[in-house]
């Protein structure tokens, strides 16, 4: 009898085994998402409150846990998604192109939103016209960054000799920081940085990034080609849970506030605010933002930042958007 036991049990540990491991199969792929804390991304944290995200990718055979690493600008997040340490990236759509242009093929799948940045200076400053900038410090994103990218674009174009101008490479923290020491003399940050710091008492808005550059693009949705490759399922489930969150976040932006400020402690009040107060909108044609991606190669390769002038066909794949609108 004792021997039928124990040769039960062994029985009942092979299955038991056997099923974990139908469970957790080390070969799953995991899929990590990178996104920065802003409200231009509002979407992604909808659909991450929602649970989209977990739930549709991983019932796409093959695909183990679902997770998302914060960022606190886009040209890291760029270096991440080329070396595969994370598999999808909400991104600015500039700092991909000097990765593109070194050999990485990277692609943006998706838009995911337009505008939504503002130029600050001290509450007491008398801001004139863009030479007022001539001898000043300026705090922004890093170099290859969209708010880089724009802001030196716009400055020039605005006859600003841009020898004179220190602009200053930074995180949000950093140069909301910097500003209320007196550090630097101006920010350019994306939302809700701008609502934070007027909120704050530190500073008054003088220009929204829209009247820089009208409609002009800023985050993308972006994979590598090697993810499409072995992963083009997954990329279009992707593309649609993004299209999803972005039309679920434009016709309930309260709530998509309220989850945005549970995922990154910002004050619901403050996102309310930013959203009352940005220029932006949120997006996912791609098509809308072509002409200005491209738009920023060249205006990264005449700056020097970029030794190739990138094209369309270099920056984008089209072919998971136009399979979302044509099943919807």
């Amino acid at each position: 009898m004792k021997k039928i036991m124990l040769l039960g049990l062994a029985v009942l540990l092979v299955c038991a085994v056997a099923f974990s491991g139908c469970l957790s199969n080390d070969k799953d792929t995991d899929v990590i998402i990178g996104y920065q804390p802003s409200t231009h991304q509002m979407a992604y944290t909808s659909a991450k409150a929602l649970d989209w995200w977990a739930e549709n990718l991983t019932q796409i055979e093959g695909i183990g846990k679902v997770s998302d690493k914060s960022f606190p600008s886009g040209p890291s997040e760029a270096t991440a998604l080329a070396s595969n340490a994370i598999q999808a990236a909400y991104i600015g759509a500039a700092p991909l192109i000097p990765s593109i242009a070194q050999g990485n093929d990277l692609k943006i799948v998706a838009a995911v939103q337009i505008n939504g940045s503002g130029l600050i200076v001290p509450t007491n400053a008398d801001y004139t016209d863009p030479t007022y900038f001539e001898g000043k410090k300026i705090a922004t994103f890093p170099p290859g960054s969209i708010q880089d990218t724009l802001l030196k674009q716009w400055l020039a174009d605005n006859g600003v000799d841009m020898t004179k101008v220190d602009i200053k490479g930074m995180d949000s923290g950093e140069a909301q920081t910097a500003l209320k020491a007196g550090s630097v003399d101006a920010v350019f940050l994306p939302h809700p940085a701008p609502s934070i710091i007027v909120q704050a008492g530190d500073g008054k808005v003088v220009m929204d990034s829209g009247e820089m550059s009208p409609d002009h693009a800023c985050c993308v949705l972006a994979v590598s080609q090697k993810f499409i490759d072995e992963h083009p399922d997954v990329v279009a489930e992707l593309v649609k849970v993004h299209a999803d969150a972005t039309k679920y976040t434009n016709e309930n932006p309260e709530e998509a506030a309220k989850y945005y400020a549970n995922i990154t402690g910002v004050s619901e009040s403050i996102i309310l605010q930013s959203i009352s107060d940005w220029d932006g909108a949120w997006i996912s044609d791609p098509y809308v933002i072509e002409d200005y991606v491209v738009a920023y190669a060249k205006s990264q390769y005449d700056q020097g930042l970029v030794s190739k002038q990138l094209t369309s066909e270099d920056l984008f794949d089209m072919s998971f958007y136009d399979a979302y609108v044509k099943a919807n």
